[in-house]
Formats: structure tokens, C-alpha cells, sequence
């Protein structure tokens, strides 16, 4: 929904100007209704017939609207609209825990998790830095910032499993992560715009508690947007025994809520694929206050056209 505001609100005063006009339509109307005679036909009548009524309230209210928003326009709205960012650095952060072994998403976890974050790499805009930290018992960064999709496209490929899953550390390490960003040309002096996609399996078992770290990126205003991956059915064999592996979506989306993220779900490739493109229109854009008298001079110019078409059909006689 837009949130509309005005650079110049005093000139909103000249809509009073429309009340009293309708006004004045009705009082005309209630006059010449009382002065008609009944069962008289006037002149007027036998040119403009009561079934032409409905235009000629439509030729009004449409003048009326243009006005409305002619005056709308004069007042110079602005509102939020969503602009793309030139620059920002995302944090890619993946859960490679022995968990994402499970085959509940073809061929297993990892390897779908793998393709999908390939293919989100493209979604992003060029000039986005990307980072990568992959974790398990405990965070790597893998790849700092930078703008070099090969060289993370060539890490993602190589992630391997590894047991346990510290997901507090993991956002701690992404903060850090971010921190690396090279400045803004620019504007070397201001914090270059980051955000943390996250994606895992399961409840953390290690480290720091997860909470916590969603607080320090609230603190940070760094949004984590978190991704549940895999199903309720999921699981691995231990020596020879299944030990389930259910996704985990409540933590992942309390983490998302405390950080002012979003949060997702996705039990197949597909979904994880639709879930990574969401979030690349997510943070691949950023809402500014822009001002929209065009927009609103277009709907006076609209109501105006209609006004002099019902205004027209009035006299026109149509074959």
C-alpha cells in the first residue's frame, strides 16, 4: 500500500472546494425537482430524458474526481516506492551439517541447496558483493565481499557436511562477514547496505544461542532472512539406523521476526529456487520517498476525458 505524503500539504485546503460543489449539484437538483410541475413535461425533459439522467451524474462525478485529483497533484504527493539499489553486500549463509544429507529434497539437501544458491547468484545485481560462510559445530567465511561470481560459485560447489549445527555463531560470523565490505566509492564514509540470507535444516545444537545473535543484527540493522529448508519426513542413516531430521521453520522464522527479516520455507528445489528469487527482489531493492504528481495528474487528466465523454453522449445521438 503506498504511504502517501505531500511537499506542499497548505494546498490541500482547496479540497474543500469539492464538498460544497456536489453540494450545490444536489441543492440544484432538489430545486428543479420542486419546481416541476407533476406530470408536466417540460421542454428540458423532452431533450434530455429521465433514463439520460445517470450520465449527467456521471459527467458531474467524474468532474468532481478530476478536480479532486488535480488538487492532489498540486499539493506534490510523495510516497514510498521501491527503487533498485546500486550497491549492497549479501551474506549467503548455509548449514552444511550432517543433516543436509537427507534425501527429502532430490538428490539430497546439499546438493539442491547448492544449485539453488548458483542460481540466486545471477538473480543478484552486478554490482551486489557477495559473501559466503558455510557452518556446521562451528562458522567459516569462506569468501569475504566481493563482487566475483566465479570465485563464489567455486566455493559453493565445494561445501561439504560436517557434524553438528552452531547457528548463532553462524549469524555472529556473517556479521563479520559483512563487515569486511569494501566502502562505497562514493560515499566511503557510509555503511555499505548488507543482509544475511540463511538457510538450514534444523535447530542449532552448538555455540551461541541463535536469539542472541538475531538481537546483535537487529542492533546492527542487518535483517536476516531465514530459509527452513527440507521436509517434516526428513532423516539419515546413523550406523545402519534412521535418525530423523525434521526442518526446523519456528526458529528459523524467530530469528527472521527479532532480526526484522523475512522468513521462508521450501521443501523441494523448486520452492527453494522461487524462495531465493523473492529475496533477491528483496534486497535487490530499497524503498525511497519519491514524489508522484505525475501519477496523480494522470488520474485528473483520466476523470477529465470521462467527464467530457458522458457530457457528449448527452447531445450525441449514437446510430
Amino acid at each position: 500500500m503506498l504511504d502517501l505524503e505531500f511537499m506542499r500539504p497548505e494546498r490541500l485546503w482547496w479540497l474543500v472546494l469539492i464538498p460544497l460543489l456536489v453540494g450545490l449539484y444536489v441543492l440544484l437538483l432538489w430545486r428543479r425537482r420542486a419546481k416541476a410541475r407533476p406530470h408536466a413535461i417540460t421542454n428540458l425533459e423532452r431533450v434530455l430524458p429521465k433514463q439520460q439522467a445517470w450520465k449527467r451524474h456521471a459527467a458531474v462525478g467524474a468532474a468532481v474526481l478530476s478536480l479532486a485529483a488535480l488538487n492532489l497533484a498540486f499539493a506534490q504527493p510523495k510516497g514510498e516506492v521501491e527503487v533498485p539499489r546500486e550497491r549492497a553486500t549479501v551474506v549467503l549463509t548455509m548449514d552444511v551439517s550432517r543433516s543436509m544429507l537427507a534425501e527429502d529434497v532430490a538428490p539430497n539437501r546439499l546438493e539442491a541447496a547448492k544449485q539453488a544458491a548458483q542460481d540466486f547468484l545471477t538473480m543478484l545485481p552486478v554490482g551486489f558483493n557477495v559473501s559466503l560462510v558455510a557452518f556446521a559445530g562451528y562458522p567459516t567465511i569462506l569468501v569475504p565481499p566481493t563482487t566475483d561470481r566465479g570465485v563464489v560459485a567455486a566455493a559453493i560447489s565445494s561445501l561439504q557436511v560436517a557434524p553438528s549445527t552452531a547457528t548463532g555463531d553462524a549469524i555472529f560470523a556473517s556479521l563479520e562477514a559483512l563487515e569486511q565490505a569494501p566502502p562505497d566509492p562514493d560515499n566511503p564514509d557510509e555503511p555499505t547496505p548488507g543482509a544475511i540470507v540463511l538457510l538450514s535444516d534444523g535447530s542449532s545444537n552448538n555455540g551461541r544461542p541463535p536469539t542472541q545473535a538475531a538481537q546483535e543484527a537487529k542492533k546492527r540493522k542487518t535483517p536476516v532472512h531465514t530459509i527452513a529448508f527440507g521436509t517434516a519426513g526428513g532423516y539419515v542413516e546413523t550406523s545402519g539406523r534412521r535418525e530423523a531430521v525434521p526442518a526446523d521453520p519456528e526458529q528459523m522464522a524467530q530469528i527472521a521476526r527479532i532480526s526484522g527479516g523475512k522468513t521462508f520455507t521450501a521443501g523441494s528445489l523448486g520452492e527453494l529456487k522461487e524462495v531465493y528469487s523473492a529475496i533477491a527482489k528483496s534486497v535487490g531493492y530499497v524503498k525511497v520517498d519519491q514524489e508522484v504528481t505525475e501519477q496523480y495528474a494522470g488520474f485528473a487528466l483520466a476523470f477529465a476525458v470521462l467527464a467530457a465523454f458522458a457530457m457528449i453522449s448527452l447531445g450525441a445521438r449514437w446510430p
